[in-house]
């Protein structure tokens, strides 16, 4: 059976295939760590495969010897590289209308209305749930891995497949105002505490030049390290500020407020992000579907797909500020 009204269904076919890319470009914009895997190129494609597979270089070659003159040298194997493994995650949101609605917007200003309305709706509706599934622990059904899943509280958990209960590479680093790395009492963050408590976490995460690049945090956390910077603050003016973020350094990371996208209160997260990777499936990334008519509905429904999962190589080099 045909369609109650066939342009509804070209017209948000249409607009949304003409501004998928805008539509792209808001989403990372309203999100601070989108944003800076989109301006990194750490948004990648695949076209298939059960998981999506994330090679780990995590261990030092053993053979490493110091030796002089005729010495045996160490040619054993050496067990270096594995892989995580992380499921695919599927979200839809589909742009319904009614016969009812349908027929009776049926003229060409109100059918261009309608299918604007139930378009910005719809996207809106993604770009929100999108953001807080991006900041999330994972927990929900058939929710993507996100930064609280990634980067854990405790350090610990079962992420890509590997359980960092047994494999110590594997855990983030986690730094307690209850406990500090830096040992002592526990701390109260403020305005005073809060460089130093920053100071032995971006110690923990140095190797050399490979060094956090992000500092995400909640608008308490941003609050603190602003106060605590007198009249030395210096806000970047590269594109992350132009995508409407205000943003701090601290030594050579970009500092970002956060709140409202997701993130937990009381939370700094210190990231790497040559290490995190945002993974779409090529046929399904923001894909239109073609319309759909329930067999028992008088309604016409055009669904809009996104397959993929969030990913990290290192959790090591990934750490946590918290209460």
């Amino acid at each position: 059976m045909p369609s109650p009204n066939q342009v509804f269904t070209e017209l948000v076919t249409t607009t949304f295939r003409k501004h998928r890319k805008d539509l792209k470009d808001n989403l990372s914009k309203h999100n601070a760590l989108l944003r800076r895997l989109t301006d990194k190129g750490q948004i990648r494609h695949e076209d298939g495969g059960l998981s999506i597979v994330c090679p780990l270089d995590y261990a030092a070659n053993g053979t490493y010897q110091r030796y002089s003159g005729y010495d045996v040298l160490n040619i054993g194997a050496s067990d270096t590289l594995s892989a995580a493994e992380y499921q695919w995650r599927q979200i839809a949101i589909s742009v319904t209308a009614s016969g009812l609605e349908l027929r009776t917007n049926s003229g060409g200003s109100r059918i261009i209305n309608l299918a604007k309305a139930r378009m910005k709706n719809a996207m809106r509706t993604f770009k929100n749930n999108f953001s807080a599934d991006l900041y999330s622990d994972g927990t929900l059904a058939n929710q993507i891995d996100g930064l609280q899943k990634l980067v854990a509280d405790n350090g610990l958990g079962t992420v890509g497949g590997i359980d960092s209960n047994t494999w110590s590479f594997w855990r983030n680093k986690v730094q307690s105002a209850a406990a500090p790395l830096q040992g002592g009492a526990a701390v109260t963050i403020s305005k005073d505490t809060i460089e130093n408590q920053w100071l032995h976490l971006w110690l923990a995460l140095s190797r050399g030049d490979d060094v956090p690049d992000l500092i995400v945090t909640s608008n308490d956390r941003f609050a603190f390290y602003e106060a605590s910077q007198v009249s030395l603050k210096r806000y970047t003016g590269d594109s992350t500020a132009k995508g409407g973020f205000q943003t701090l350094k601290y030594k050579s990371a970009d500092v970002i407020f956060d709140g409202g996208s997701g993130i937990p209160d009381a939370h700094s997260y210190f990231l790497n992000t040559d290490y995190l990777e945002l993974v779409a499936h090529t046929d399904a990334d923001m894909e239109v579907m073609e319309e759909m008519k329930p067999i028992n509905q008088d309604a016409a429904v055009i669904p809009i797909l996104w397959m993929g999962n969030t990913t990290c190589s290192n959790r090591s080099l990934q750490g946590v500020e918290k209460a």
